[in-house]
């Protein structure tokens, strides 16, 4: 079993959306295959707490604008260095960059297919590592 095509939707809007608010080391994996309870996690960090403040609220707007969806759950906001966001669907992490760099998320899910992201997301990687 794969990640539904709805998933992989709302993992590209959060995607974009954390792009825009100059969101780091965007990445998707489908973990459909290893648990039941949700299709795909969006892991993305930033380097202070404000940024994943503002990067969550963009990604709830987005999602809850373009695709209708919101969250069931929200933790971690009160503190800001790791919010998570339970859409079902998805699940996304957002992490100030050193919980990011202590918790390695993505050594977990290595094994799981990544999802590919809309080239917007790539590009815009890619410019702010130039600069």
């Amino acid at each position: 079993m794969t990640a539904t095509e709805r998933s992989v939707q709302l993992v590209r809007v959060a995607a974009e959306a954390a792009a825009d608010k100059l969101a780091d080391d965007i990445l998707a994996y489908d973990v459909s295959e290893q648990l039941v309870i949700t299709d795909a996690f969006l892991l993305c960090s930033a380097t202070n707490d404000r940024q994943v403040r503002a990067i969550v609220d963009e990604i709830e707007d987005r999602l809850r604008i373009e695709c209708d969806a919101k969250p069931v759950r929200r933790e971690g906001e009160r503190e800001g260095r790791w919010v998570l966001l339970d859409f079902i669907d998805i699940v996304v992490h957002v992490q100030h960059e050193e919980d990011r760099t202590f918790y390695a998320l993505e050594r977990l899910w290595k094994d799981c297919p990544a999802i590919g992201l809309p080239e917007s997301v790539t590009q815009s990687a890619a410019q702010r590592a130039r600069t």
